[in-house]
């Protein structure tokens, strides 16, 4: 893909945030996107997370982006085919916990419903979807969560013996919110992202992810991938980190974008958020997420994650849930849709840009092996070599730009 398709339709005035691995450092950089030139932002900030603590966080990098370090094509390029040889993309947080929320919509209320009743099996996925959508597909669409009409539904519902779970979080006080992966394992544009071998019943998930500081502002947001085991989580809510916390299973990017005066939070309250999955096999699925379609604010979801009951000093990354649920068969007749190895699955908004990554089996996936402990000696050499710079600029010396030495 080109730089103008993975960018926002409005990249000539969108602040964009993300990280690079560096091989020249042998680490993480954090960066600023301007068009085609991308900008080492070390000198502002030795992490994502830091960066968005600051008061000044535009000007912060207004200032740091004069000289160009990597050209935006040939990360794509190094990104796409992952080149180990070469400086690559990846996601743009790094200390923020990573959270996301469920059932925030009706329609995949619904379909959450269908895997429970189905207890994870698809071939029972259909018949069960017609009957819930008769009894209660349009009676509930139009509820407030938490509401006294809410509440008045659920005694229906449980009345009809048709109560859940997933109506709970879906129509109830407290909205569904849980950790999606562990710090730093999520996975940036071109990456590969991971289906299980023990799941056989599974599909994307196209999300709007807000990125919020550690004071609970919301400070940008990006596209996530939220990469779901509908068989799994199917047989037991129980099973929710087994169905959703795996090797490569949360996707984010391309970029963060920052609010300010051109992009805020009004702005990604409508934004359409559009899926296609191309396989190897030449099927073709298109979905869309209508984020304006959500059911609790966003400003009730940060509350349920973060405040007085529970703090993020480094900030959180939150999955705010998706209106997308495959219906369509692929392989067998009524068995719905599931992926294939080499699917290629493509995310995109006008205000964020687009998001691609390739499906792999898990198992087989590169290992994740660059955690807390690489960043902080990462950092802490980083440290030490700008120290060292710093002295021998006090004493006349020549720097080495590469390693600051």
């Amino acid at each position: 893909m080109t730089v103008d398709q993975i960018l926002p339709d409005d990249a000539d005035r969108a602040r964009l945030v993300g990280r690079v691995w560096d091989v020249e450092t042998g680490g993480p950089r954090v960066v600023a996107i301007r068009g085609g030139d991308v900008f080492d932002l070390a000198a502002a900030a030795g992490t994502v997370s830091d960066l968005l603590e600051s008061s000044s966080v535009v000007a912060d990098i207004d200032a740091a982006t004069t000289t160009p370090r990597w050209r935006l094509d040939d990360l794509l390029d190094a990104s796409a085919v992952q080149d180990p040889s070469r400086s690559r993309l990846l996601a743009p947080i790094d200390l923020q916990v990573v959270k996301a929320c469920g059932v925030t919509f009706v329609d995949s209320m619904i379909e959450r419903i269908i895997e429970e009743r189905a207890a994870g099996d698809p071939n029972r996925a259909a018949q069960i979807r017609a009957s819930i959508g008769q009894a209660i597909g349009g009676s509930i669409a139009a509820l407030r969560p938490g509401s006294p009409e809410a509440a008045a539904a659920k005694r229906i519902l449980l009345d009809e013996g048709l109560w859940s779970q997933y109506l709970e979080v879906g129509i109830g006080p407290d909205p569904e919110v849980f950790t999606k992966a562990p710090v730093l394992s999520s996975v940036g544009w071109g990456s590969k992202i991971g289906v299980p071998a023990f799941s056989s019943w599974n599909n994307p998930e196209p999300e709007l992810v807000l990125v919020v500081n550690s004071a609970g502002h919301i400070v940008g947001a990006t596209l996530g991938n939220d990469v779901n085991l509908r068989d799994v989580e199917g047989r037991s809510a129980l099973l929710l980190g087994k169905a959703k916390d795996n090797n490569a299973s949360s996707a984010l990017g391309p970029f963060l974008r920052l609010f300010d005066e051109h992009f805020t939070l009004e702005t990604v309250r409508k934004e359409e958020i559009r899926l296609r999955v191309d396989g190897p096999d030449g099927f073709v699925l298109e979905g869309t997420n209508n984020v304006e379609r959500i059911s609790r604010t966003f400003e009730d979801l940060i509350a349920a994650t973060m405040g007085d009951h529970h703090q993020y000093p480094d900030g959180i990354a939150l999955y705010t849930g998706t209106l997308f649920a495959p219906t369509v068969d692929r392989d067998v007749p009524g068995h719905g849709f599931t992926h294939h190895p080499g699917d290629v699955v493509t995310i995109r908004s006008r205000h964020l840009g687009t998001l691609v990554n390739e499906v792999g089996a898990t198992e087989t996936l590169p290992a994740w092996t660059f955690g807390l402990r690489q960043l902080f000696d990462y950092l802490h050499t980083g440290a030490v070599h700008r120290a060292a710079a710093d002295r021998r600029q006090l004493r006349g010396l020549p720097i080495d730009a590469t390693s600051g030495r």
